[in-house]
């Protein structure tokens, strides 16, 4: 071999040295690489396994909850029966008491028709006693025309006035020159009939104007009074009358009332 040919050799060996050399960079760098990548994928598969574990025990719950659920359908689906059950008796018993409710408001209808035709009859015996009381005191009074000391001319019955909104029936009004009496009459007087005697006494000189300047009396006349009536009366100021036989009694306190 000739010196150039050993330095070709040299050279071309040098060159294929280097070639090498280059190539074994490059395989290192891709070795390096490998390997990193190889890293990252066992961390991506470490946490691909955790997220496998969590999605095998969030499956196990979900079984277990399918499982509760099932058995909450079950129950549920008893339940619905028992209830099914319950609504069929329901309707029965509002079937009975359907029944039940028309026999009774039957017999409520013919209690009414009853009941009314007993109302009438009591209207008309209560009616019949206070025309009988009224009447009485009328007859008494026009023969012996006096409360207590105070002497009166006349003697009206049955005196109603409208005026406004006002409307009073007065049963019956004693007058003279000077002075009226309003006279309350009823079979049996109890406490309120004073009230109903205290609000006519008031209305009775807007109803009766022409007796604006009179003194005016009041008086509970009765067949029958009770002690309490009776106490409140004069102590109200008002002439209490009751029958006697075929006399009225009349009684009044110290104090009357005047307006």
């Amino acid at each position: 071999m000739t010196d150039d040919e050993l330095k070709e050799l040299v050279a071309s060996l040098a060159v294929a040295q280097k070639e090498l050399s280059a190539a074994q960079k490059v395989t290192d760098e891709q070795i390096k690489a490998t390997g990193e990548q190889m890293k990252h994928t066992d961390e991506r598969m470490k946490r691909t396994d955790e997220q496998m574990k969590r999605t095998d025990e969030q499956m196990k719950r979900t079984d277990e909850q399918m499982k509760r659920t099932d058995e909450q359908m079950k129950r549920t689906d008893e339940q619905m029966k028992h209830t099914d059950d319950r609504m069929k008796r329901t309707d029965e018993q509002m079937k009975h008491t359907d029944e039940q409710l028309k026999r009774t408001d039957e017999q409520l209808k013919r209690t009414d028709e009853k009941l009314e035709r007993i109302g009438i009859t009591l209207g008309n015996i209560s009616q019949n006693q206070g025309d009988v009381a009224e009447e009485f005191f009328f007859q008494s009074l026009i023969k012996d025309n006096h409360l207590g000391k105070i002497h009166f001319d006349d003697v009206v019955k049955n005196m109603e006035k409208h005026r406004g909104q006002i409307q009073e029936e007065y049963d019956l009004v004693m007058t003279n020159g000077d002075a009226i009496a309003v006279v309350e009459v009823k079979y049996k007087a109890h406490k309120n009939d004073l009230d109903k005697l205290d609000r006519k006494m008031k209305h009775f000189k807007q109803l009766f104007p022409i007796y604006r300047a009179f003194k005016q009396y009041g008086a509970i006349a009765a067949f029958h009074i009770n002690d309490d009536a009776k106490e409140e009366a004069l102590k109200r100021g008002y002439f209490v009358l009751q029958r006697s036989g075929d006399l009225v009694h009349t009684e009044s306190s110290d104090y009357l009332t005047v307006l």
